[in-house]
């Protein structure tokens, strides 16, 4: 899959990066597409779920055959374990490729619908504010990128602070300063902004969207007071029975998540807090073209071919995850969706449906029998 990007696709300072570059394509599928509707129907999202997964499938399946091991005591086991290794990169790699190349298309697919936005300056105010506050620019290396909270945003701002010389390297300890240091396309006038679109990489990442809503619901309502006072206390005051009638008892730090879905059903999508609005409305991928959509599930190796496609220096690494990270695992997901009311379940799904669709994440088997289990 050979692809070229436009801006610093071949370069790098301060010495050559090692590992193997990815180019992908981004081509439209030809055929007719549906215009009646501006969210996808649930039938197109599940045929394009089913043929990404059964290309994956095909991929991994011509990829993963494996040699039989030499005899004990041939002297080659080392090689053969190398061997392996390089294997299972190279199938994690393309498997990667493949993926990017599934989601461009289905990109360009649903949003060549005609009620779709086509860019920028077609989005209404509210949408285009929130886009513009949600990305940054680097002059000095030529990119653009959309942050979405809870997709590594935290790490990604570390990595802009050193190219822009405010860090020394990400590892610098210390709390993260999310606005001090970087340059956001909403400061920029209409001209700035067209030019940094026309010429700059973007990129943005992206995550499973019920992943992502749970990592904040226990970030924000397990461990950060603010929130609690601000959204918990109120969620609380709406959403709970039997509630205390004392208002000063109400502490905010004990929110279900059953209370905090419920206040997500009230809530318009493009007014929601930017740590649980989905990513289609913080990033528009419909009005802003991205160079590369990397994923969560993926994240060394996509960062590494977003900091190769830059051009940044060598020394220049993707921070590794602290030690107290605590992971969501599709087990903890399953746990938390099942213990929901079947009607709360259902009508949360297609408030973040775009998620899953544009950006061909499978919905989660929430069925009442699965979930008995």
């Amino acid at each position: 899959m050979m692809a070229t990007y436009g801006h610093n696709s071949s370069k790098r300072s301060g010495g050559v990066r090692g590992g193997s570059v990815r180019n992908f394509r981004t081509t439209a599928i030809p055929g007719s597409v549906r215009r009646n509707t501006v969210l996808p129907s649930v039938l197109t999202f599940l045929v394009i779920v089913a043929s990404g997964s059964l290309l994956l499938m095909i991929e991994k399946g011509l990829l993963n055959g494996m040699e039989t091991p030499p005899p004990r005591g041939s002297g080659k086991r080392v090689d053969f374990i190398q061997q392996t290794e390089r294997r299972e990169r190279a199938a994690v790699d393309v498997e990667s490729q493949i993926l990017q190349e599934i989601r461009n298309r289905t990109i360009r697919t649903m949003c060549s619908q005609k009620n779709m936005p086509h860019d920028l300056w077609s989005l209404t105010p509210p949408q285009r504010k929130t886009l513009l506050q949600h990305v940054l620019v680097n002059d000095k290396y030529g990119f653009l990128y959309c942050y979405v909270p809870k997709v590594a945003c935290s790490n990604w701002k570390r990595v802009l602070k050193v190219l822009n010389g405010a860090l020394e390297n990400v590892e610098v300890k210390g709390k993260m300063d999310h606005q001090h240091d970087l340059v956001f396309l909403a400061s920029m006038k209409p001209e700035e902004i067209r030019y940094r679109l026309k010429h700059y990489f973007k990129f943005m990442f992206v995550r499973d969207p019920m992943a992502r809503l749970l990592s904040a619901y226990r970030n924000k309502f397990g461990e950060i007071e603010s929130y609690q006072k601000k959204y918990g206390v109120e969620i609380i005051k709406r959403y709970r029975k039997g509630r205390p009638l004392d208002n000063s008892l109400i502490t905010g730090d004990d929110v279900t998540f059953a209370e905090f879905v419920h206040y997500l059903l009230d809530e318009d999508a493009e007014h929601m807090n930017e740590h649980w609005m989905p990513m289609y409305n913080l990033c528009q991928p419909c009005a802003l073209t991205y160079d590369f959509i990397g994923s969560y599930e993926h994240l060394e190796m996509d960062a590494e071919f977003v900091l190769q496609q830059i051009g940044a220096p060598a020394h220049v690494r993707f921070p590794e995850r602290q030690s107290w990270y605590k992971p969501v695992t599709p087990e903890t997901i399953q746990y938390y969706l099942c213990s929901l009311p079947q009607k709360l379940l259902r009508e949360l799904l297609p408030k973040y449906i775009l998620d899953f669709s544009l950006f061909t994440y499978a919905l989660p088997n929430i069925n009442t029998q699965y979930c008995r289990h």
